[in-house]
């Protein structure tokens, strides 16, 4: 994937891992908006795959590809064991997670305090490599606490290079371990994407892709003209249409209208088969909340889905009386920066 984008020029887009957001349910709604966006899993702890429920953990459908899976852990022994169970899954790539700052995951020594040992990360991604049969990749900030990433950024990157990496994905933000909480480290960290651009000129052989901060698909396609690859987190989930154009804009796709009808159809065909499975409609519709924003009726339509799903007896035809209140024909998807 990486090297045949390297080789040919051809960018990638990806809606980023966030935890408790980007689960199968998640994915599988993003999809119906964009054909070639890659999918992140959510950070699936390595510790969780070997000794937890499997199947819940990393089952997904197939419609998803191409998805990646986003392990965490410090762990050379454990994640290459991860990476051996998922290998059976067929996801797309394996991604380890350098750049979380939660306190749970701070307590597991993984995530972004893993920057502040680079020669473990280094460790751990050789051993994944060694056992995977898809690309292996690490997202990291720019740095952590008082490092200065002018000095830390290019060392790490030369160190995940050298562990055989496939791909590095920087989150243009320092994390910081004490004093801001997850979604703090999101926001006040100022955003730096001068230093990871340059990191892109100084490795123009290297795989390198961006996040953090980018709100829509016109600061998207600025990135690309320096970046290989650009990757949305909270803008895609909280405003999922802007995933519409994606298609058109960043994989130069002929232009189509979205069939919100197709679009309705399939979400409910989906909510359908996850009730059967046991599950619950609003673990598909949790997710679909932000699809109309801009849209006449964008705001009864959550409102709906958020009301209607959790009661007693609701199923997908909550999903239809949702869209049906939005001017579909009246919105529009097009986010300009």
């Amino acid at each position: 994937m990486y090297a045949e984008a390297l080789k040919t020029g051809r960018k990638i887009f990806a809606v980023a891992p966030m935890i408790d957001w980007t689960d199968r349910h998640c994915r599988y709604f993003h999809r119906q908006l964009t054909a070639h966006a890659l999918l992140y899993s959510e950070m699936i702890v390595a510790d969780a795959i070997i000794h937890g429920p499997r199947e819940r953990l990393l089952a997904y459908s197939p419609e998803e590809h191409p998805v990646a899976l986003q392990l965490g852990g410090s762990d050379p022994a454990k994640l290459a064991e991860a990476v051996r169970i998922a290998g059976d899954y067929g996801y797309d790539e394996i991604n380890l997670n350098v750049g979380c700052p939660s306190d749970r995951v701070q307590s597991g020594t993984f995530g972004a305090c893993l920057m502040k040992t680079p020669e473990l990360v280094v460790d751990c991604v050789a051993a994944m490599k060694r056992v995977a049969t898809v690309p292996v990749t690490v997202k990291c900030r720019i740095g952590v606490d008082e490092q200065e990433p002018s000095a830390v950024l290019p060392d790490f990157l030369a160190r995940m290079i050298g562990a055989g990496a496939d791909a590095v994905w920087v989150h243009a933000r320092k994390a910081w371990l004490q004093g801001l909480s997850p979604k703090e480290n999101r926001e006040i960290p100022p955003l730096d994407y001068e230093i990871v651009h340059r990191m892109k000129q100084q490795n123009p052989n290297v795989f390198l892709g961006i996040n953090g901060g980018i709100t829509d698909l016109d600061q998207a396609v600025r990135h690309l003209e320096i970046m290989d690859g650009v990757m949305l987190g909270r803008a895609a989930y909280q405003n999922a249409g802007l995933l519409a154009e994606v298609d058109e804009i960043i994989f130069a796709e002929p232009h189509q209208y979205p069939d919100w009808t197709a679009l309705r159809d399939a979400m409910m065909a989906y909510a359908d088969r996850v009730m059967e499975a046991g599950g619950r409609l609003n673990h598909v519709t949790r997710h679909m909340v932000g699809l109309f924003q801009g849209f006449a009726g964008a705001r009864r339509y959550r409102q709906i889905l958020s009301a209607e799903s959790t009661r007693p007896g609701a199923g997908p035809e909550v999903i239809a009386a949702a869209f049906a209140v939005v001017d579909v024909e009246g919105g529009t998807t097009r986010q300009v920066g």
